[in-house]
């Protein structure tokens, strides 16, 4: 929707019609010089129902993109209003505070601001300067909490794919001492790059191909900075992608002093650079990244280069929230099931005058929070026998954030979590004869899911592009991370209506016209049939779990494996 007149139609609006969550003392503090938001004129909104309905779903995803929430960034008075409204909500529903006596669980956060103009990263060949241009050849960074941050002359050395994974036989950093050094790895991970060798999961992405692993192994291993490889095809986005999102401000998680381990730099670079620098140090570009997706890989000291840079910064603390309310067991309310969203989106950016700046956020993600909060209001109409909790999560679109923090900071102990279901970005294109799971072939959760998804005359099918990664890319992996087997899966593309070529245009329509653009808005036109239907699923998902004795576990090979057993060993 558009930015133009948006003060005007902030002033008569009202943050919510219902009862509200007794929660003023835990609402976070505004941002020095900015004012509370109002939220959307609720008061004559048709109170929902304890069914699964699509009036109900309509009036929250539309509430939730309205304008007057500024597209929700975290942080924010237009994201304040929209937690609050979350809140205000869950306790209208009957859902039962989920963090003690509040239905918010703070979220510090750390905005680091690299000072471009003042700062510098570059490589040398034998002491001189290549000159690389920031977001045109490199883009780097730091999650240091700190005003300035320097490497000088940190020799470079080639780690492959930079994985350490003892369950797939496979470590990158054996028998090379990289303290102090720049690490060079390539984006993904072997078995992308060799899916017949029987190697990781095929073509398949590990998390040990997501980038945000590769940063934390490097800094495990001492490395004082990273350089990333950006290839298209294997990361599954342009370098438009890594240009745009890492450079401005960024998001951490704030942290005392001494926790966490960041290498001192992380950075991109292209591959016509990289290339480049392969080229310098002598070393065969083709052959090595080759070599790297061999079982038995050894890291490669690249003669002559040394990486240094002094990365200037403005930083700040912020706080944002999670939601989360409960609806607790009949007979086993110590253990819980979990359903995980974001609420937050993009939020407001500077256009030229006459440009649509607000990112409303419509399919991502007021859709899968309005879902959540649905499916919380049927279980309060019909209590579980296990616990069931409405968790709506801060910051995913600034690195998982809000998520990560209830990962390290969990409301209820991981091996008291049975499992959990993620909702995120259900497109409103008609009902589907088929059930993507993304992340295919990960836990019994998809047992459970095939045998409801059943019961609607559908059937179950893999992510189409298992290489982008996408089981690790949305909010159920800060969960997946400590053991809790947790599902994400989505309408499909195989439309009652139109059939596959229907779905994948449609899909497709969203990814280039829409998705995290200013055109992602919520219409009355919308066909929500679709989105009614994988609700219902999702409900039915968690309702077999809910009352059932069942402690579904990840498959036998995955990455999780152990920490489950040792979970459920303990």
């Amino acid at each position: 929707m558009k930015r133009i007149g948006l003060s005007a139609a902030l002033g008569g609006l009202l943050i919510a019609a219902c009862t509200p969550a007794d929660d003023t003392a835990d609402t976070p503090a505004v941002p020095a010089g900015e004012t509370e938001q109002a939220g959307p004129d609720t008061e004559t909104a048709a109170m929902t129902g304890p069914e699964i309905a699509e009036s109900d779903l309509r009036w929250r995803i539309s509430t939730l993109a309205d304008d007057a929430f500024e597209g929700r960034a975290p942080a924010t008075p237009g994201g304040i209003a929209a937690s609050q409204w979350l809140a205000d909500e869950m306790a209208r529903i009957g859902l039962e505070p989920g963090h003690g006596d509040s239905y918010f669980q703070p979220v510090p956060l750390l905005e680091v601001t690299l000072d471009e103009a003042n700062s510098s990263f570059d490589i040398a060949h034998n002491g001189e300067p290549l000159g690389l241009s920031m977001s045109e050849d490199t883009v780097y960074w730091t999650k240091r909490s700190a005003e300035e941050v320097s490497i000088a002359d940190s020799e470079l050395v080639f780690v492959g794919y930079g994985v350490v994974a003892p369950e797939y036989g496979w470590n990158d950093y054996e028998g090379i001492d990289v303290e102090g050094k720049t690490v060079v790895m390539l984006v993904n991970d072997p078995g992308y790059a060799n899916p017949d060798a029987g190697i990781f999961n095929g073509n398949a992405m590990t998390y040990y191909g997501r980038w945000t692993y590769k940063y934390e192994e490097a800094a495990r291993q001492g490395a004082a900075g990273v350089i990333v490889i950006h290839q298209t095809a294997p990361a599954s986005y342009g370098w438009n992608v890594v240009s745009g999102s890492w450079t401005g401000s960024q998001l951490d998680l704030a942290r005392e002093p001494g926790e966490g381990t960041f290498a001192a730099v992380e950075s991109w670079v292209t591959e016509e650079t990289a290339r480049r620098l392969f080229g310098l140090s002598g070393l065969d570009f083709d052959v090595l990244t080759a070599a790297a997706a061999e079982p038995g890989f050894e890291a490669v000291p690249m003669e002559g280069l040394t990486a240094s840079g002094t990365l200037r910064n403005t930083t700040r603390t912020m706080e944002s929230r999670n939601v989360v309310g409960v609806v607790p067991g009949t007979a086993r309310p110590d253990e819980y099931i979990i359903y995980t969203a974001h609420w937050d989106h993009i939020g407001i950016r500077d256009v030229p005058d006459g440009e649509d700046g607000l990112y409303n956020g419509a399919v991502d993600n007021a859709t899968g929070t309005a879902a959540i909060l649905e499916i919380g209001e049927h279980f309060v109409a019909d209590p579980p026998e296990r616990s069931v909790m409405i968790l709506a999560v801060t910051a995913e679109e600034s690195g998982l954030l809000g998520s990560a923090y209830y990962g390290e900071n969990p409301i209820v102990p991981f091996d008291r979590t049975v499992g959990g279901i993620n909702i995120d970005a259900m497109l409103p294109t008609g009902r589907s004869r088929d059930v993507i799971v993304v992340g295919h072939g990960a836990s019994e959760l998809e047992d459970v899911l095939t045998a409801a998804a059943g019961e609607q005359d559908r059937y179950i099918v893999p992510d189409p592009t298992p290489e982008a990664g996408y089981f690790y890319r949305s909010d159920h992996i800060s969960l997946a991370k400590h053991g809790v087997p947790m599902l994400y899966a989505d309408g499909g593309e195989d439309l009652r209506e139109g059939g596959t070529e229907a779905g994948r245009a449609a899909a497709e329509d969203y990814r280039a016209n829409r998705y995290h653009g200013p055109e992602d808005e919520y219409s009355e036109d919308w066909e929500m049939s679709g989105i009614v239907e994988n609700t219902e699923l999702f409900y039915e998902v968690g309702e077999r779990l809910a009352n059932s004795t069942d402690w579904p576990n990840w498959y036998e090979g995955n990455e999780f494996r152990a920490l489950r057993d040792a979970q459920r060993g303990e």
